[in-house]
């Protein structure tokens, strides 16, 4: 039944009907509000059999989550901005003891200056951490690939971060279906860990390793991570046909037979969808793709996605200061020797609009040839550079 909730209630209703048993909570602007409300439905005992851990730290967070993880039972927690880099030793440890837990990020900026809007910054610094990422482009695609993630996860035993855009997805308020508990109860069966510690057999986990064994150790985890793109496919296919709602590494719209076509992660393709319906009716047609997963990043459908058009934009929500976009990185790879042209423009840092008329300009540019290979949207170089009157 679809219902008007906030995107954080939302998540955190789903969360629940995943039944983790231990949920390590730590609050950071934007996700407070999808602990705050996992917290409540553990203590009404709506959400039954499951600990809520109060920490105090980010780092505690995710390290309960390992620790519990690690002794057998199914883990979630949530982050933010500053918060996921406080946490970073720790998550490189979930990956590297191959532990299923499930975390959203809620995309903020990373300080300094502190900003505690939206961008991507914080989960693209951890895209070589060994999680999965996977990005929602609304709140309804949010909901379902949390529990998709959660199949996903102790499928592989890999942990996997969702990326929710903060405020404007987890805060926003819209009709949603939340799945019932019925279905995830059918279709996501109860968590078997591959390994889990007992006290009356006692084991060590994640001790030294060195010269000798390190990088065949790195190598499993590679060979892992390659292995969650088809099992992706194949958990959100299954999935989609249960609830109706298709979920796939990567989304097209309108990009048949267009010359351009922009590759954006998150909420930002709705209005990039928007915007293609509009200029479509006035005979300037452009693509657009959405990658919800990128790590471990799909070159080979990116090839065939983008394999006809002539003209590639990459919108960026971060970038690499003193090289590139971070994106754009993995798709100049991906379509190396394709011989299409490749731009990229970062755009809404820290939580600045992304208009439909500052896209408009820049599509307008890119047509015209005009656009540089690597800008920002709505630079202002007179503040930047303090040479305004």
């Amino acid at each position: 039944m679809r219902r008007l909730l906030e995107g954080s209630q939302a998540i955190a209703r789903t969360v629940a009907r995943c039944r983790p048993g231990v949920v390590p909570a730590y609050p950071i602007t934007p996700q407070t509000h999808i602990v705050e409300a996992l917290g409540k439905l553990i203590a009404s005992g709506e959400l039954a059999n499951s600990v809520y851990l109060t920490v105090e730290s980010e780092f505690a967070a995710m390290s309960a989550a390992i620790g519990a993880s690690a002794a057998g039972s199914r883990s979630y927690t949530a982050t933010a901005s500053q918060g996921l880099l406080y946490m970073t030793e720790a998550v490189f440890n979930a990956a590297g003891l191959g532990l299923p837990i499930v975390m959203t990020v809620a995309n903020r900026a990373i300080g300094a200056p502190i900003n505690i809007w939206n961008d991507q910054s914080d989960s693209m610094s951890q895209r070589d951490c060994g999680w999965i990422q996977l990005y929602a482009n609304d709140n309804q695609s949010a909901l379902d690939l949390h529990v998709v993630a959660f199949a996903l996860a102790e499928r592989l035993s890999v942990p996997v971060m969702v990326c929710v855009d903060g405020f404007v997805l987890t805060h926003a308020f819209e009709p949603l279906e939340v799945p019932e508990a019925d279905l995830v109860d059918s279709w996501l069966p109860p968590f078997r860990p591959r390994q889990s510690l007992d006290p009356t057999e006692p084991i060590t986990i994640g001790a030294m390793v060195g010269p000798a064994a390190f990088t065949e150790v790195r190598y499993l985890a590679h060979r892992q991570l390659q292995r969650a793109l088809p099992e992706f496919s194949r958990l959100a296919g299954e999935y989609g046909q249960l609830t109706g709602r298709p979920l796939a590494a990567l989304e097209t719209y309108r990009t048949a037979g267009a010359d351009l076509v922009v590759v954006a992660l998150g909420s930002v393709t709705g209005t990039l969808r928007a915007l293609s319906d509009q200029l479509a009716e006035q005979g300037r047609p452009f693509g657009v793709l959405s990658l919800n997963m990128f790590r471990p990043f799909p070159y080979q459908l990116i090839r065939d996605a983008l394999a006809g058009a002539k003209h590639v934009l990459v919108l960026e929500r971060a970038f690499a200061p003193g090289a590139d976009g971070v994106v754009s990185v993995d798709i100049r790879q991906a379509l190396a020797n394709g011989g299409q042209q490749l731009s990229t423009v970062v755009a809404g840092l820290g939580g600045r609009p992304v208009l439909t008329s500052s896209l408009d300009r820049m599509l307008a540019e890119a047509a015209a040839g005009t656009l540089a290979p690597f800008s920002f949207l709505d630079l202002d170089i007179e503040l930047a550079t303090g040479t305004r009157a």
